[in-house]
Formats: C-alpha cells, sequence, structure tokens
C-alpha cells in the first residue's frame, strides 16, 4: 500500500507526527534505530539498558572497563556511531541494582549509521574481551544463524561474517526488487 500524504522515506521525526511507544523500553526515534544492533545483545550477559531511562542507548555490566570498552569500539571506525563511557544502574531485568561499566552509543549520522553493523562490532569485541563472561552462545535466541555465531566465537572480523552472507544478500535483494514500491 503507497504512502498517502508525504514522503514514505523518511526518518520518523520529519513527519511532524508525535511519536508513540510500541513497547515500554521503545521510547524514541533513537532507541528504535539502534534496537536491532543492541537487541540482539539482549539474552547475552550484558544490560542493553532496560530498567534506566534510556533502553538501547546503552550497554554494560558490572564486569566491564568502560573506558576500555569505548575505545575499542570506537577504534572499529563505525559510520555514523561514537561510543562514550558510562556507568549506570538499572533498576529492572539483567543486573538490576547493579552498577553497570559500559558505553552509551551516540548517533552522528543516521544516514552512514547500520544497526546491524553495530551488533556484529559489539558481538566480535565483547566475545574478543569478555569470552568467559560474555555467555554470547546465548546470541542463538535473537541471531539465529548458526555460522554467524560460530565465526563470532572463532573470532572473525565484521569484514569477514558479512561477506559470507553476502550471496544470499545479492538474491534476496534481487527477489525484492519487483516488490518494491518506491525507488531507492
Amino acid at each position: 500500500i503507497r504512502c498517502e500524504g508525504g514522503s514514505p522515506l523518511q526518518w520518523f521525526d520529519g513527519t511532524a507526527l508525535p511519536w508513540k511507544n510500541p513497547s515500554p523500553n521503545m521510547r524514541g526515534p533513537t532507541a528504535a534505530l539502534l534496537y536491532p544492533g543492541v537487541g540482539v545483545m539482549e539474552f547475552c550477559k550484558v544490560s542493553v539498558g532496560r530498567g534506566t531511562d534510556t533502553p538501547f542507548e546503552i550497554l554494560g555490566a558490572p564486569y566491564l572497563n568502560e573506558l576500555s570498552l569505548a575505545a575499542e569500539l570506537n577504534k572499529s571506525g563505525l559510520p555514523g556511531i561514537r561510543f562514550v563511557p558510562v556507568r549506570f544502574t538499572p533498576s529492572s531485568s539483567v543486573f538490576a541494582n547493579e552498577e553497570c561499566r559500559g558505553v552509551r552509543f551516540i548517533i552522528t549520522d543516521r544516514e552512514a549509521f547500520r544497526s546491524a553493523d553495530l551488533g556484529l562490532t559489539l558481538a566480535t569485541t565483547l566475545q574478543r574481551m569478555h569470552p568467559d563472561k560474555l555467555r554470547i552462545d546465548q546470541m542463538t535466541k535473537l541471531i539465529a544463524e548458526a555460522k554467524s555465531l560460530e565465526g563470532i566465537t572463532a573470532g572473525k572480523s565484521v569484514t569477514e561474517l558479512k561477506a559470507s552472507w553476502q550471496p544470499a544478500l545479492d538474491a534476496f535483494s534481487e527477489r525484492r526488487e519487483a516488490h518494491l514500491l518506491y525507488p531507492r
């Protein structure tokens, strides 16, 4: 169904429509943008900010060093995002009432940012830094792609992981082309 009365390919905050939380922890467009990447870490042994004022805009755990994590993530050079060290104490969910050390996600360029790349970078970085505490095996509940999880566990880079998906992505892009309603 085509969109009427405006451009369908725009950021939500450009629509002038009021935001209505689609879930209690999805409190704004920034959380929605970050969710696919940050949310993939939810079943691992980290807090994704549930039980704080900024769910999905922060990530941490008591065992992390916020300065080292921010430095490592910033070294990755992910376009459109910066990582700032932060400490927070969630009131519920993972690590409720425990101080967590981690990072705040700052979107610097929405057009360049790719949430899936953030998820892979978080997984590979945290697995490399804390393989004994992260519980990366719990990602299977959300990632559901065994080869990717094996690659993360084996220490493959984000570039290597994405390259393994390319044939399937190309086939999907070709199949969906006839169904797109708006030019890209």
